[in-house]
């Protein structure tokens, strides 16, 4: 998936409900041309998300296409529903892409293979559609052997969905690395996976199989590396996603554990009837899950402030958010991971 090409759909959803096509935008190797929402055709990216990539905003894929001179490899599904379903609306714009020689890449749990007009149109165009939340075929359960790996293991956890675990992630291994660390990334939903190009997409994978399948990432790169990051997904008091963030957690065996939370969030995202408990109060929950398979205590904080207004009340949000969580923390977006890594060095972990 690196290096290719693309144009990214992201209809009516574009910046605020994109996580997909912002993550890959910010992270990715791909070249993005262009990105598909009608509601904001005729707007550049950087009008809404100055600190990324700039590209131009389009109506349809094939006004993409004639922006890009044709020059594009890919189409990719930038926004995921609750429960991953494919919008009829976004059709003609798959089939335009798939009609121009390009390959589409989605993370829904729809499978665009299993659709099959268009997996006939792929054939007939010799195209590929690539489901990323297809799981491997040869999953099995957890041994235990993450804990036998030479890697120390850190896994970010969230006090929601959708509070930046993976950015968190991602931004760790960055100013890891910037110290000398040997660290990787493990992607476990399909947006890390579009960026990375490996991974497990732990959310479509058989509940049994679950840790079995975050076991075989960190068997498969644990010994080459110092440090692996386990993007979290979920979080352990979510009414519907606790079972993916349950099973991340128990499979990575993880050394260490970095807390995640968006500022201001006070209720679960989608389900507003859920409060939010004290942020202290994650620290016990996540500490005594983890504890049956391994040691792994909270080690650091991330905070995503985005919707907080000026410099200095994000550095206020994130010096109160680590003083009620005891630990080290950063909003790793705005001030970069640095005092996270701290954090996570200080527990003894990254080999540093």
């Amino acid at each position: 998936m690196s290096d290719d090409r693309i144009v990214i759909l992201a209809h009516e959803k574009f910046p605020d409900r994109a996580k997909t096509a912002l993550g890959v935008m910010r992270y990715g190797d791909q070249d993005v041309r262009a990105v598909l929402d009608r509601d904001r055709a005729g707007d550049r990216v950087n009008d809404h998300v100055p600190d990324i990539r700039d590209a131009p905003i389009v109506e349809s894929f094939e006004d993409a296409y004639a922006a890009a001179d044709g020059d594009v490899d890919a189409l990719y599904i930038g926004i995921s529903p609750i429960g991953g379903a494919f919008d009829e609306s976004w059709r003609s714009d798959v089939e335009a892409a798939i009609e121009a020689g390009c390959d589409v890449v989605s993370g829904l749990h729809y499978f665009l293979n299993e659709d099959e007009a268009l997996a006939a149109l792929a054939a007939e165009h010799g195209v590929d559609l690539v489901d990323v939340r297809e799981p491997d075929d040869d999953l099995t359960v957890a041994s235990g052997a993450s804990g036998d790996v030479d890697a120390d293991v850190v896994c970010t956890v969230g006090t929601d969905c959708s509070v930046g675990k993976m950015t968190a992630s991602l931004e760790i291994v960055a100013a890891a690395r910037e110290r000398g660390i040997d660290a990787a990334f493990v992607p476990t939903g399909q947006t890390g996976i579009m960026i990375a190009g490996w991974g497990n997409p732990i959310d479509r994978v058989v509940a049994d199989f679950t840790a079995g399948a975050v076991e075989d990432m960190l068997v498969e790169v644990g010994d080459d590396h110092d440090l692996l990051v386990v993007e979290g997904q979920g979080s352990i008091i979510h009414p519907a996603y606790s079972a993916v963030t349950c099973g991340i957690l128990h499979g990575s065996m993880a050394d260490g554990l970095v807390l995640c939370h968006e500022a201001g969030r006070e209720a679960v995202h989608g389900y507003e009837s859920f409060s939010l408990p004290p942020l202290s109060d994650y620290v016990d929950l996540y500490e005594g899950l983890a504890a049956p398979v391994s040691e792994g205590s909270v080690v650091a904080g991330a905070l995503n402030t985005k919707d907080v207004d000026g410099d200095a009340e994000a550095a206020d949000a994130v010096d109160d958010f680590g003083d009620e969580v005891g630990v080290p923390a950063a909003d790793p977006v705005r001030d970069g991971a640095d005092r996270i890594v701290d954090g996570i060095v200080d527990a003894g972990l990254g080999g540093e």
